[in-house]
């Protein structure tokens, strides 16, 4: 991840490096190489994008610029100054990301979501509820960020990290040698099903899931001649 001041080939590092006065935007520099690896995919798009901990709301022209003209930026602010911030193709809900029951109500509120980036208050408490009342509102190939998640032990980091376990299962796993199109099958779990990754950065966590439903893991076989090492 680059440090460097001035990054041309990120849009988003540029936009914030060129960004000088108006509302204010708080981020850590090594995050907008994040964002672009995992957001890319959606600038141009319709895609429905929601900022949790929006501030003095800088960031969310950030996101319009960045995805384009089609993008709607949904945000959401304990505060309730944060509802002046609304505006064309911007809308804004106050509530406590804590609370389920307001996260209850936003989703029969709100179009299935995109992109998903917790910048709110930051306790693992906070994030954790948030991510388990979130997730089965994200869309297929959509993808969730948890920022600053701090400390070595952070409760939140140990949660997804035992999580990304599930990517490891397998079930009724079947090995084929003599069959030439596949070689090895394991069907896959419900969270395999829809998880495709999860990835972890310093104080950040993004987990990206699949496009379409995924019912099984494959290892091809391909070739004609093989070793007897696995006899």
């Amino acid at each position: 991840m680059s440090n460097s001041p001035k990054n041309p080939a990120n849009p988003i590092a540029e936009y914030f490096d060129s960004y000088k006065e108006g509302p204010g935007i708080w981020k850590w520099r090594h995050y907008f190489d994040i964002y672009h690896r995992h957001f890319g995919q959606f600038v141009g798009t319709a895609a429905n994008l929601l900022e949790i901990g929006i501030y003095s709301g800088g960031s969310l022209d950030m996101w319009k610029e960045y995805l384009g003209k089609e993008c709607i930026i949904h945000g959401v602010d304990i505060q309730q100054d944060c509802k002046s911030y609304e505006a064309e193709r911007v809308k804004i809900s106050i509530g406590d990301q804590g609370n389920r029951e307001f996260w209850k109500v936003f989703k029969s509120q709100t179009p299935m979501l995109d992109i998903v980036i917790d910048d709110g208050g930051h306790s693992p408490e906070q994030q954790l509820v948030t991510f388990q009342e979130i997730v089965p509102h994200i869309k297929p190939g959509g993808v969730y960020v948890c920022e600053d998640i701090h400390g070595v032990q952070n409760m939140f980091s140990l949660y997804l990290h035992q999580l990304s376990q599930n990517l490891n299962a397998c079930q009724n796993f079947q090995n084929n040698p003599e069959t030439p199109e596949r070689r090895s099958v394991s069907e896959t779990t419900e969270f395999q099903s829809r998880i495709h990754s999860i990835h972890f950065y310093p104080y950040v966590a993004v987990v990206e899931f699949n496009k379409e439903s995924v019912s099984e893991l494959i290892a091809p076989k391909h070739g004609t001649q093989w070793q007897p090492f696995l006899e």
